[in-house]
């Protein structure tokens, strides 16, 4: 599948703190592949290794403003890393300052001022995705936790009690892996299915809609009828597992 249809990886370079943990809900909510980094030098680095992806600098953390000026020309120059595209967050509203990032330097995902509050900042970061295709064609993002031994899910069907390691979970549906399991017919409708993710608790309807010989059985969700607080325990635990393999990744 072509990098675009996946969708592109989205990176906040030193987020401030007082928007970091809201801003990550909404945008992993909102379908789009988002991580934090805490290392600008760490980040170029992905984004040679991540070469379609976006990248949302805030300028008034890590390096002083002129040497991130130099920093973004740098990434826009770089054979490697010209295709990714750079937004600016900051509190400073100087028009100068914001003509020079726009105008001059002209980073495609605009500057957005963090003193507009929250929600309006997250708005504005919202358009400037949708606008540059960051979701891709994917409707959901899909988070891949095979390693993680807190990841497991219960079923309880007529035939007995069932225990299974989730390879993969997004908020429709799951991929696990059974050491035995009924041998059911494609949509079969099961009754609270038990997701533990890492200390937090989801109970939802689901319905079995395919499986493997190996036991590896995949489920959809009950979306409409979930609980609104097991949907965050499940995006919490993607924007987790995301954040985790960026931060473990060697690159």
């Amino acid at each position: 599948m072509e990098q675009n249809a996946l969708g592109k990886k989205i990176f906040i370079l030193y987020p401030h703190s007082v928007i970091q943990d809201e801003l990550l809900d909404i945008l992993i909510m909102s379908g789009f592949e988002s991580y934090v980094l805490h290392d600008h030098k760490r980040a170029l680095k992905l984004l040679e290794k991540f070469s379609d992806s976006i990248m949302f600098i805030n300028i008034d953390e890590g390096i002083d403003e002129k040497e991130w000026e130099v920093y973004v020309r740098g990434i826009q120059e770089n054979p490697k890393t010209k295709n990714c595209r750079l937004g600016i967050l900051s509190y400073n509203t100087d028009q100068q300052l914001m003509q020079k990032y726009l105008m001059d330097i002209a980073v495609p995902c605009g500057y957005i001022q963090l003193k507009l509050g929250v929600k309006e900042s997250t708005k504005i970061m919202l358009s400037a995705l949708e606008a540059n295709e960051a979701r891709g064609l994917r409707k959901y993002i899909r988070a891949f936790c095979s390693d993680d031994l807190a990841a497991t899910v219960n079923v309880k069907s007529s035939f007995g009690f069932y225990y299974g390691k989730i390879l993969d979970i997004s908020a429709a549906g799951i991929a696990a892996k059974f050491d035995k399991f009924d041998d059911l017919p494609a949509n079969t409708k099961i009754k609270e299915v038990q997701l533990k993710l890492r200390g937090g608790l989801v109970l939802t309807d689901a319905t079995l809609i395919g499986r493997r010989d190996d036991n590896v059985c995949i489920f959809l969700f009950e979306v409409p009828r979930m609980n609104p607080d097991h949907k965050l325990i499940i995006h919490r635990f993607i924007k987790y597992t995301l954040q985790h393999y960026i931060d473990t990744l060697k690159i």
